[in-house]
C-alpha cells in the first residue's frame, strides 16, 4: 500500500527582485513526497534547489504557490521541519549533547528527558564519549553528526538538509552517507535531501527529481529501486551504475544549458 503524500509543493515559483532586475530562481515546482519517502532533489549548480528547500523550510516566501505539510500550509520556520545546511551551524559555547537539546530547551521539555533523548541521538550517530566535546574539538564529520542528531531530537515531520556533507572529503562524505541511510531505516523519517552529487542522490533516495538549469523546473523523477539496507558495495553494482549513467546524462544536459546562459 502506497503511504500518503506527507509534503505537496504546489506550483511554487521565486522570483528575486535587485536593483529594478528580476531573476526567476524557480518556475511551477509541483511534486508530492510520500510519508516516509528519502526523496532528493538533483540539479546543476545554480538552478535554485536551496530556494525550493529553503521555501519549504519556511524561511523564504514563494513568489507564487503554496507548500503543504500534513495538509498545513506553510508559511514560516516551525518545529515539524528539521533543517541541516551544509555550513556547520553549531552553536560553538554549546557541547554536543547542550547542542542536541537546543531545541528540546526551548520548547521547555523536562531536563531529564532532553538529557534522555539527547543521549540516545548522540549514540544513533557515533559521538558516545564527545557528549562534553565544544565544536572547535570536532572534525567537519562530527559536526555535521551533531547538527543531523540536533534536528531529528526535536522529532520534526520532515528532515530537510541543504548538501550536508558537500563541505566534507571523499571519504568522510561516503560514510556520512552510509550512517544517513542507516538513521533513516531506522527511524523511517520523510527526508528531502538536496544535492549535486549523482552518485550521493542515487545511493540515499527512494526517488530522485532532477531539476533543469535556471529558472529551475522538474526535469525528470527517476524511481530507485535498490534494495535496502544499502551499504557502499551496491555502489559497484549494474543497477546502481545503470542509474547513474541516466541521471548523468540528464544532469549533464542542463549543466551544458546553464554554462551557455552565463
Amino acid at each position: 500500500m502506497d503511504e500518503p503524500t506527507k509534503l505537496h509543493i504546489h506550483n511554487v515559483s521565486k522570483i528575486y527582485r535587485s536593483d529594478g532586475q528580476e531573476v526567476l530562481a524557480i518556475d511551477e515546482i509541483d511534486l508530492k513526497i510520500k510519508n516516509k519517502e528519502f526523496a532528493t532533489i538533483l540539479g546543476p549548480s545554480g538552478c535554485g534547489k536551496s530556494t525550493l528547500l529553503r521555501i519549504v523550510a519556511g524561511l523564504i516566501k514563494p513568489t507564487r504557490g503554496i507548500v503543504r505539510l500534513d495538509g498545513n500550509v506553510i508559511t514560516r520556520p516551525g518545529q515539524d521541519r528539521g533543517m541541516v545546511f551544509q555550513s556547520y551551524t553549531l552553536f560553538p559555547w554549546l557541547t554536543v549533547t547542550e547542542n542536541i537539546q537546543f531545541g528540546l530547551e526551548i520548547s521547555g521539555m523536562q531536563k531529564a528527558k532532553q538529557g534522555q533523548i539527547a543521549q540516545e541521538f548522540v549514540e544513533k550517530v557515533g559521538l558516545k564519549g564527545f557528549e562534553k566535546t565544544y565544536p572547535r574539538g570536532l572534525s567537519g564529520g562530527m559536526k555535521q553528526r551533531v547538527a543531523i542528531a540536533r534536528a531529528l531530537a526535536n522529532n520534526p515531520a520532515i528532515l530537510l538538509l541543504d548538501e550536508p556533507f558537500g563541505a566534507l572529503d571523499a571519504q568522510t562524505r561516503a560514510l556520512m552517507q552510509e550512517l544517513l541511510t542507516q538513521i533513516w531505516e531506522e527511524l523511517h523519517k520523510t527526508i528531502l535531501f538536496v544535492t549535486h552529487d549523482v552518485e550521493e542522490a542515487i545511493f540515499l533516495s527512494d526517488r530522485v527529481f532532477i531539476m533543469t538549469a535556471r529558472p529551475g523546473k522538474i526535469k525528470a523523477e527517476i524511481d530507485i529501486p535498490l534494495e535496502r539496507p544499502r551499504g557502499y558495495e551496491i555502489k559497484a553494482t549494474e543497477s546502481f551504475l545503470n542509474l547513474k549513467k541516466h541521471a548523468l546524462a540528464l544532469i549533464r544536459e542542463e549543466a551544458i544549458k546553464a554554462t551557455q546562459y552565463k
